[in-house]
């Protein structure tokens, strides 16, 4: 019987591990991915976290595990598939899959492993959202990308396209500028919803070219993406622009699936819950990405980590202990 199990290892899973072992729980952290660390991992400069101007993102996941790590919290490598409420609200968490899924990464002695807990911090994040277009699964990987900073190295000195408004659009299409001929951000509107500063970096990079008020309705190529067809949504006009690659950045996806049956969802899949981490559900808690709130960074992810521990600590001490 653990005091706390958190399911995921980002930012705001890492944080609530390091608060949970302050506070004493016996913490176990599952992950599903080979490497800890999140979205993050994949993020090639932070330049907005207090006091690491500039750092690297795997670098800076590497430390937040390595921080747990030395608090002696213990991890395990699987995929949670459901939970299991049991008698005195305490829950089971089961890993693995039961026999369909051969693709499963699990280090547990059995497909299908059982973790007993008093309390569970789900802190699973959010994946990349598709655009759902001919040609984006078959190229993905051949030109289509959802990592501007993972790939980009391959596109250096050709012409690729990023696709989104907000902050992760603009901030690929900057960084892509450094290292190809030309890139062109698609956008639906006629207004980036990027944050200001990221919109003043991106208005004067001259080999940007930003397409208004137009959505990628394929990606074609043969082997690899060589053209996207666009539609003007304003003007009802369509065009090709022949790209090397695309750069899909318009949004997330809560990895919230296997706990919807149990907690409270809005209609984007986010659980729902407050500033506090709390759930509806009475020992389920959310933090970081995959909950509802205003803004999706690592700094809030790291603060839901302290703040969900905290509510869970005020949840096992009121709770009667049998």
């Amino acid at each position: 019987m653990y005091d706390l199990i958190i399911i995921g290892s980002g930012p705001a899973g890492l944080s609530a591990a390091v608060y949970g072992k302050r506070a004493g729980f016996d913490v176990v952290v599952i992950e599903m991915n080979p490497m800890s660390g999140g979205q993050v991992l994949n993020t090639y400069e932070v330049d907005n976290y207090l006091g690491m101007p500039g750092m690297n993102g795997f670098d800076m996941g590497m430390e937040f595990k390595k921080h747990a790590e030395g608090m002696g919290v213990e991890f395990v490598n699987a995929r949670v598939s459901r939970i299991e409420k049991l008698e005195n609200q305490y829950f089971n968490i089961i890993t693995g899959d039961d026999s369909t899924d051969t693709s499963v990464t699990n280090d547990a002695d059995s497909p299908s492993d059982k973790f007993k807990t008093k309390s569970i911090i789900v802190a699973t994040g959010a994946t990349h959202a598709l655009l759902n277009v001919p040609g984006e699964e078959q190229h993905t990987g051949r030109g289509v990308s959802y990592c501007a900073t993972c790939d980009g190295a391959f596109f250096r000195n050709k012409t690729v396209a990023v696709v989104g408004g907000g902050d992760v659009a603009a901030e690929d299409a900057v960084f892509l500028s450094r290292m190809c001929e030309k890139v062109y951000l698609i956008h639906r509107r006629d207004s980036l919803r990027a944050a200001k500063i990221l919109q003043d970096r991106l208005f004067v990079c001259d080999n940007v070219e930003i397409i208004w008020d137009s959505v990628v309705e394929e990606i074609e190529g043969n082997e690899q993406v060589e053209s996207i067809r666009l539609h003007n949504v304003k003007e009802d006009k369509h065009e090709t622009k022949a790209v090397d690659g695309v750069f899909i950045a318009i949004g997330l996806n809560p990895n919230s699936g296997f706990v919807r049956d149990i907690v409270e969802c809005d209609e984007g899949g986010y659980i729902i819950a407050g500033e506090d981490c709390v759930t509806k559900t009475p020992g389920v808690f959310a933090a970081g990405d995959v909950r509802t709130k205003g803004l999706r960074q690592i700094v809030t992810a790291v603060a839901d980590g302290a703040n969900a521990v905290a509510s869970v600590e005020r949840y096992l001490l009121d709770k009667p202990q049998k």
